[in-house]
């Protein structure tokens, strides 16, 4: 009996063509769905319409016992609530047995945002390649312009406009804005675009992505994590640093500044104001250090 799986096809599919939903979100929800149909069809549940809350609730102390985190148990939960919202839809089911089913409570986890001495360290590259010319801009990129890892490395040669400074960067959902290039991320991408035609290569790469690798084909999310591993190696920080906290270090360095929260969620491209808040926890942590560091007594 295979009624579950073809459930799952069509609700990604719909998901794909209908919401259309990242490519990344559409094969976590699928990876997501396959594990709670196994388990399921382990326990002798072929059909939608024989699911209960009971058999849910099993399935994440599995998943707890497994050893996962509260935060990817949180994520398979909203992925189940949507499946079963999908086969109300559709009529394959006459009930949503996941209206009562309690979210998992979410510990805040403050953003790593790099400190200005180890910052001004990893964009310090000494140019000797086409390669260092390439890492320089996309870092300069990256902590000038606030991108996601997955808008960086998708973008074209054709999403610039330096007559106005700006860039259009193609975000989640596919919603596109654009984000203004400061002075330090304009000249890197100029000097990298100057050297850039010696990654071009005409039978396997694409010529249109900006960022290329030795085979002429767009950086990969790793591809990216493993430069900046290299950088932070090589720099000697032990921080431990990700791609993502050069966007969390714009957020938090705009902040810092003075600029306001819808203006910073409007550059990172949030939907919600309210996942913008999140910088303000660090910005505060960042203020009470400050004045503990400067406004302690000296004993006479």
């Amino acid at each position: 009996m295979m009624f579950m799986k073809d459930d799952i096809d069509d609700y990604i599919s719909y998901i794909k063509l209908e919401k259309k939903l990242a490519k990344n979100t559409i094969e976590s929800y699928k990876f997501d769905l396959d594990s709670y149909q196994k388990f399921l069809r382990k326990n002798k549940i072929y059909n939608p319409q024989d699911i209960k809350l009971t058999d849910i609730n099993t399935y994440l102390k599995y998943l707890k016992d497994s050893g996962l985190n509260s935060r990817t148990i949180a994520r398979h939960i909203t992925v189940i609530k949507e499946f079963h919202k999908y086969l109300i839809r559709t009529k394959k089911v006459s009930e949503d047995i996941t209206l009562n089913l309690e979210n998992v409570k979410l510990t805040k986890k403050l953003p790593v945002v790099i400190n200005e001495h180890d910052m001004e360290s990893i964009l310090d590259i000494n140019l000797v390649n086409t390669y260092k010319y390439r890492d320089k801009a996309m870092l300069e990129l990256m902590y000038g312009s606030g991108l996601r890892v997955s808008e960086l490395i998708n973008l074209t040669i054709y999403d610039f406009d330096f007559s106005e400074n700006i860039i259009l960067i193609n975000g989640k959902g596919n919603k596109q804005r654009m984000v203004p290039l400061n002075e330090y991320a304009i000249k890197a991408l100029k000097d990298y675009l100057e050297v850039r035609p010696s990654l071009i290569k005409v039978k396997n790469g694409n010529p249109d992505l900006l960022f290329l690798n030795n085979h002429g084909k767009g950086i990969s999310r790793h591809g990216f994590n493993y430069i900046i591993q290299n950088i932070l190696k090589e720099k000697g920080i032990k921080t431990k640093i990700t791609p993502h906290s050069l966007r969390h270090t714009f957020a938090t360095t705009l902040l810092n500044n003075g600029a306001d929260l819808r203006t910073i969620q409007e550059l990172l491209g949030h939907s919600d104001v309210v996942t913008t808040r999140i910088y303000t926890h660090t910005a505060n942590n960042k203020l009470k250090e400050d004045y503990i560091k400067y406004n302690t007594r000296k004993e006479e």
